[in-house]
């Protein structure tokens, strides 16, 4: 048997008083769950309230059984509409689907999606623009099956931007490469996500030059047999 373990890391950008990223989670009608994480233009509370405001829109819609794509299609018309395509706002939609045993990824964002697994790593590129600026503006879909030992990571700009005032690149897929192929039992995903986004942040000399978020789901074998779903959320205050 296997589990999907889901968890996210973020922080905000340097010296800023609100992260411009939101993630949001909501459970499907007929039982899987689903992931949004958004980054708002530009940073700060200006940022905040766009990446909410598309987040907020997907979200509902989602949890009232709305296809991905659909979502994804009416957060990016409603942010056009209410602010007239002069903003916009990255916008990637995670769904587990038990139902059909796969994890679909609605990506409305440049930064690829990237897939790892005892096979490699595969990185989702497909070229994807933001919601909100243009009128005719479609997410890029993709169906992942859920099998073992398979790691996804999506992440808004400020991961693969990290180190790039210095001249250096965090090198995501080299990453995951690296802490996969060891023999021992597979990392957690809030392990995986912890190290990328410390990673990130010393290459950005403790002052993250972006907000950095990170989502990670890691597919593996079942841990326990009770059927619980598990949450786990800690905030700094």
């Amino acid at each position: 048997m296997l589990e999907v373990d889901v968890a996210v890391a973020k922080v905000g950008k340097h010296a800023t008083s609100e992260s411009g990223d939101t993630f949001e989670m909501v459970e499907r009608p007929r039982g899987g769950l689903s992931f949004v994480l958004a980054d708002g233009q530009r940073s700060g509370k200006s940022a905040k309230f766009i990446s909410n405001l598309v987040s907020r829109k997907a979200i509902s819609l989602l949890g009232e059984g709305v296809r991905d794509e659909a979502a994804a299609r009416a957060a990016h018309d409603y942010l056009y509409a209410y602010r007239g395509g002069k903003v916009s706002s990255t916008l990637n939609i995670v769904s587990i689907l038990p139902m059909h045993k796969l994890v679909r990824l609605s990506r409305n964002n440049p930064v690829p999606v990237f897939v790892a697994g005892p096979e490699g790593v595969e990185v989702l590129d497909e070229p994807s623009q933001p919601v909100g600026f243009y009128e005719h503006t479609e997410p890029v879909v993709s169906d992942i099956p859920i099998q073992e030992n398979r790691v996804l990571v999506v992440a808004t700009d400020g991961l693969t931007s990290a180190g790039l005032r210095s001249g250096e690149h965090l090198d995501v897929p080299g990453a995951l490469r690296d802490l996969l192929a060891s023999d021992e039992e597979p990392l957690a995903a809030g392990e995986l996500a912890d190290w990328l986004l410390a990673r990130a942040i010393e290459l950005d000399r403790g002052r993250p030059a972006d907000d950095i978020s990170v989502l990670v789901v890691a597919m593996r074998g079942r841990r326990d047999d009770d059927g619980a779903r598990r949450l786990l959320v800690r905030m700094p205050l």
